[in-house]
Parts: structure tokens; C-alpha cells; sequence
């Protein structure tokens, strides 16, 4: 018995850093809030750890070189390392900069007179480990409505970052300084503006194809089986964001509660995947949440065509 056990635990271990292929979900538990990042031609998936709040204390990443079979790399950060959070760290947003890896968080779900909000955390490598950069976070309060939470960090054109977030149906952008540790002005003066869409929730997200800003959120209840994905287009970043539709929810034969997503292109092809969660039909606790993994295709005019959620997510293996 005690070999049993002792083998057991080999075994445990080696999966917990082992690759492994997997069609959807791409990954293996209960994962969510997915953001998905290409770094040196190589997939990179960056979710919450989905669970009870407090056990949602650590980030996990996940990497690939074709989407298809994944490379766990545990505990890149957690609370022990983040001495402000306690509780529900999620929604990872990153970027590389200047050969410096970017992890930004939200931490505590923070509400008025709390600490926590959003994070900043950095590393040499993609796999961290991570450092807090800061000891506090970057936002700690709650303007325009907006729960500092849910953030994305989007790099413009000319170079500059900004980051949008928000959740409680309010969405701000920020303009973020060269390192990162603080918010600077808008030339107006004004350091946060509004930007929300009609029935915006949380979860934005934004890139850039063709020239046009896609800006894309998640609305319904994180929760329940209603959550869903829409979007918009404009010609810049600050909108504005006329809602054109939905373009992921639920299917009663696949999955209940698909949202919160990001959007992988593949480097230097018109390819786009959108990563997403969802929930495994069945399944009701609010933490019972699976990272999967479809493609996103355009019309001729460049709207985004519903997406068909699957089990078998990636078809073949990319080069």
C-alpha cells in the first residue's frame, strides 16, 4: 500500500508539469478568464485558477508550439508573493516589453474603501517566476463605476500601452507609463475616461486588424449560463464603440456560460483563435469553469462571424 501511494505521488508530480494534448478544454481543470499571447513564436495561455475565492490564490500558465499539445508551468504567482492579495487573484492581463514579461492581476475583489484592485507583477522569463513590481496595486479605486478589475493591457500603434478594465457594467482606459509602475495623463489632463459599450459586463479585450480597432467584452453573469461575447469596431482605440452583436454564447449540445475570452493570431497569417471559458454542461458552482479554444473567422466586410463553440477546438497542429 504505501508503494502504491508513494507511486501515486510520482505520478502526480509528473503531471503536474508534464505536456499533454487535449482537445477542448485545452487544458486540464477548472480554468477561466483565459488570456491568450503569442511570445517567440511560441502559444502562451495565461487563466485564473478557477475556484472558491479563497483557494483562488495562484496563477498557473500554460505553453505550446501549436495549440494543440500543452506544457503546464505551476504557481508562476500567488498570494505568497503578493502580500496585499487574500483572496480571488484573477484575470490576467500580459506583455512583454523591452525583454521584461508583464503579468497584471486583479486581486481581493476589491469594493469602496477595500484594498486590492489591479496588480502588476514581472519576470525575465514567460514562465515567471514573478515578482511584485509595485507592493500596492496600480488601481485601488473605484471610478466612472468601474470595479478595478478585469484589466487589458493593449499596446497602440505608435507604441504607447494602455490598459482598459473594468467590471459593475462600467469600462475605463488608462494610459500606462513606459515601466509600467504608474498612470499618466491623457493630454486633456484627465487620467481615466470612459468607454463603455452598450450592455457592457466586464472582460474587454482589443486588437487591431486592417486598420480597425476591434474592441470585444462579456456580458450577462459570470455565473450563470447567459454569459456571452460582443463586440465592436472603430477607427480608434477611445471608440466610439457602437455594439454590432454577439458573437460567442452559450449551445445547449456544447456548453452553458461561454465568455470572457482573448484572441490569439497566428504570426504572420490572417488566422485568429479566441480563447475563451466556458461552462461544462451540467455543471452550476460558479467556479466550474473549462478553458477551451476555437477559431474566429471575418466576414467580407470584417465582422466577426458567430463562433461555433466545439470539442474538437484546433483541428490540426499549426506550424
Amino acid at each position: 500500500m504505501i508503494k502504491k501511494k508513494i507511486t501515486l505521488s510520482l505520478m502526480s508530480l509528473l503531471l503536474a508539469s508534464a505536456s499533454f494534448a487535449q482537445k477542448n478544454p485545452v487544458i486540464p481543470g477548472w480554468y477561466a478568464d483565459p488570456e491568450g499571447i503569442v511570445y517567440n513564436n511560441e502559444y502562451w495561455i495565461f487563466p485564473t485558477y478557477s475556484a472558491p475565492y479563497k483557494e483562488q490564490i495562484l496563477f498557473d500558465a500554460f505553453s505550446s508550439k501549436d495549440l494543440v499539445n500543452w506544457k503546464k508551468h505551476p504557481r508562476i504567482l500567488d498570494n505568497n508573493e503578493v502580500k496585499w492579495a487574500h483572496q480571488a487573484m484573477w484575470a490576467p492581463s500580459v506583455i512583454e516589453k523591452d525583454g521584461k514579461y508583464y503579468f497584471f492581476f486583479g486581486a481581493n475583489d476589491v469594493h469602496e474603501g477595500e484594498i486590492g484592485g489591479i496588480g502588476v507583477a514581472v519576470a525575465d522569463k514567460p514562465q515567471g517566476p514573478y515578482k511584485d513590481l509595485l507592493g500596492k496595486p496600480l488601481i485601488n479605486k473605484i471610478v466612472n463605476g468601474a470595479q478595478p478589475i478585469d484589466q487589458f493591457v493593449f499596446k497602440d500603434k505608435d507604441g504607447q500601452y494602455y490598459m482598459f478594465y473594468g467590471g459593475w457594467k462600467h469600462c475605463n482606459v488608462v494610459k500606462l507609463s513606459d515601466d509600467f509602475t504608474k498612470l499618466v495623463p491623457f493630454e486633456d489632463g484627465s487620467v481615466y475616461k470612459e468607454v463603455t459599450p452598450e450592455n457592457y459586463v466586464e472582460g474587454p479585450f482589443m486588437f487591431i486588424r486592417d486598420n480597425k480597432y476591434y474592441f470585444m467584452w462579456s456580458e450577462g453573469g459570470w455565473t450563470g449560463p447567459d454569459y456571452k461575447v460582443a463586440y465592436a469596431i472603430s477607427d480608434s482605440p477611445f471608440g466610439p464603440f457602437k455594439r454590432v452583436g454577439i458573437i460567442l454564447e452559450q449551445d445547449p449540445k456544447i456548453a452553458t456560460g461561454a465568455g470572457h475570452h482573448s484572441v490569439i493570431k497566428v504570426p504572420n497569417e490572417d488566422k485568429y483563435y479566441i480563447v475563451y471559458h466556458r461552462r461544462p454542461l451540467g455543471k452550476k458552482q460558479a467556479h466550474e469553469r473549462e478553458t477551451c479554444i476555437d477559431e474566429m473567422t471575418f466576414d467580407k466586410d470584417g465582422f466577426i462571424n458567430p463562433v461555433k463553440m466545439t470539442f474538437e477546438g484546433v483541428k490540426h497542429v499549426l506550424k
